[in-house]
């Protein structure tokens, strides 16, 4: 594609160079500039991609786009230099033409809030999977399609940089794809992500605090989560949680809410629980239906009605969903169990937020002994320190600090932090060795009792400084387990 062509529609001011250059994508790393690139100077934290600029040309940048002024010199007259009024949206234009717009020929269900954005957006894929319909999810874990994980080498983020976004959603058309279920984080939707991809659905979750200091403060990041609104053509709410319900306040046409209070577009209503199973009855102004999930708890409750909400406002009848609910099933690292010899109910779960660990926590069996192991990343959100000591002490019987991604924080400050929320009566260790953390769990526990290893969920790494180091509580867990066995052979 000609620079002129992409530009076209685009404000813009360009200097040097031709603008019939030949474009073949487009880069905001310079490190990582392909001969024929433009390059995008972006605004970091604590640099400028200015300073990048020589680095781009040298490995073949056919163009450098910035909203700053750049001291001419140092770009080759030969390479047009072009001026935007912001590269973070012309990055996402630029992506999305340069793929040839591929969002418009895909349904694209967009969901966002602070807890639930993986689940909901799996169990959205399943409920399409099981209607016979072609779906990919893009968010946390990674790339699936039709539940299958796909091979990618980009960074795992929330919600994919609009350069990577779009060449993977043109790859979905190839393959036949027909619905794309994304993650939106509130980053990628303050940083214009998800811009030009063309939402058919956006489903708000929930908001509780978390991302502020990212954001510089809770109505920052409740903007940055609004964005979504306007994005999509269509919305579905929580209508349970204040944040959503006021969403749905200024786009009242184009909004449809759920949630138990009966003010609700869809009333949900819990008939009974049993061990792995709810009865659910769903009612909306047109129709009632009785239906069965495979899972106990509010929250699990409420992501399953979610998903159903999302397929239904994207044109499926709801009689021809509501009898897949039941096949549902939650993704890697969410209320995760392991099974093993001893008999102890051993699950991993993502909850790093005082919501997301109350909702895991409450539904377990509280006759039974509870034992959580967890901590609190660095670096980030101090204030939900003492508000998720408080709910693990609500609910835990003993409990391990250890390490969630310290960063550059002291592990000790963090967890007293978190300790400052506990019961005077609570019992506690601490070991800042996450590995010890949940063996000292796992051999205190006897069969019967429940551990839970939560905060990292699908995470294989363990973040100290800035480095990075190969971690899994899964694999930690099955290690555990398996020296078990080779003693008993010994």
């Amino acid at each position: 594609m000609q620079l002129a062509e992409l530009l076209k529609d685009w404000p813009c001011s360009v200097t040097g160079g031709s603008i019939r250059t030949e474009i073949t994508g487009v880069e905001d790393y310079a490190q990582a500039v392909q001969p024929g690139d433009i390059f995008i100077v972006r605004k970091g934290k604590k640099t400028s991609g200015s300073r990048f600029v020589k680095e781009a040309l040298a490995r073949g940048a056919a163009a450098i786009v910035s909203e700053e002024s750049i001291s001419l010199p140092i770009i080759d007259k030969e390479i047009p230099f072009v001026w935007v009024p912001n590269t973070a949206l012309f990055l996402s234009y630029a992506s999305a033409k340069l793929a040839a717009f591929p969002a418009e020929a895909l349904t694209i269900i967009a969901i966002t809030g602070t807890n639930g954005k993986t689940t909901v957006s799996h169990f959205v894929s399943q409920l399409l999977n099981a209607l016979h319909k072609q779906a990919a999810v893009i968010g946390t874990v990674g790339f699936f399609i039709n539940g299958e994980k796909q091979q990618t080498a980009y960074e795992q983020l929330t919600t994919l940089q609009a350069k990577e976004l779009h060449p993977i959603l043109k790859q979905c058309v190839r393959k036949g794809v027909t619905h794309v279920v994304l993650e939106a984080s509130s980053m990628g939707l303050q940083q214009h992500r998800l811009d030009h991809c063309d939402i058919d659905c956006g489903v708000f979750l929930n908001l509780s605090e978390d991302h502020l200091e990212d954001h510089g403060g809770l109505e920052a990041y409740k903007r940055a989560k609004k964005r979504l609104a306007d994005l999509s053509k269509k919305l579905v709410l929580n209508g349970d949680d204040n944040f959503c319900r006021s969403v749905g306040i200024y786009d009242k046409k184009k909004s449809c809410s759920f949630g138990f209070d009966n003010h609700n577009d869809l009333h949900i209503q819990i008939v009974s629980e049993s061990v792995g199973k709810t009865v659910l009855c769903l009612q909306t102004t047109a129709s009632e239906h009785i239906v069965e999930i495979p899972f106990v708890g509010k929250y699990h409750v409420q992501n399953a009605v979610a998903a159903l909400m999302a397929v239904w406002r994207s044109g499926v009848p709801m009689e021809d969903i509501v009898g897949h609910l039941w096949t549902l099933r939650l993704p890697e690292g969410r209320l995760e169990k392991i099974e093993n010899p001893l008999g102890i109910d051993v699950y991993v779960d993502y909850a790093h937020t005082a919501e997301a660990l109350q909702a895991v926590l409450q539904t377990f069996d509280r006759s039974k002994t509870i034992y959580l192991v967890f901590s609190c990343g660095g670096n980030r959100d101090k204030a939900k320190r003492f508000a998720m000591g408080a709910v693990a002490s609500k609910y835990a019987d003993v409990i391990y600090l250890t390490t969630d991604n310290p960063r550059d924080e002291d592990p000790i400050v963090i967890n007293e932090s978190i300790i400052a929320g506990f019961t005077e009566q609570q019992y506690y260790e601490i070991y800042l060795d996450r590995k010890l953390a949940i063996h000292q769990a796992l051999a205190k526990a006897e069969k019967g009792d429940i551990v839970l290893v939560a905060g990292k969920g699908h995470e294989q790494t363990q973040q100290i400084k800035n480095q990075k180091f190969p971690f899994s509580d899964q694999q930690c867990i099955k290690d555990y387990f398996a020296s078990l066995i080779m003693d008993d052979a010994e």
